[in-house]
């Protein structure tokens, strides 16, 4: 599965961190679909994937922010948009 994650995905910084966050989420979901009855290590695995997955793909905590004169704060983005917060 993590091969598949790592061939499939291009190579940019928030896919790198949605494919960490994959692996991580799919590890901890093997540990809980070992300890909890009814559930097996595979499904845990595949939803603790899935989960780790949107997590990593939907943080945006690797901005920078810079302020301007007022004080306001706002990043910009690689196409050199700004955005305020």
């Amino acid at each position: 599965m993590a091969a598949a994650l790592a061939f499939a995905a291009p190579a940019n910084a928030s896919t790198k961190k949605a494919v960490h966050n994959g692996l991580i989420g799919a590890a901890g979901g093997a540990v809980v679909g070992a300890v909890v009855p009814g559930m097996s290590v595979g499904t845990g695995a595949l939803i603790g994937g899935a989960g780790g997955a949107a997590i990593g793909a939907l943080d945006h905590s690797d901005r920078r922010y810079h302020r301007d004169k007022r004080g306001h704060r706002y990043w910009v983005d690689k196409h050199g948009r700004h955005y305020k917060r």
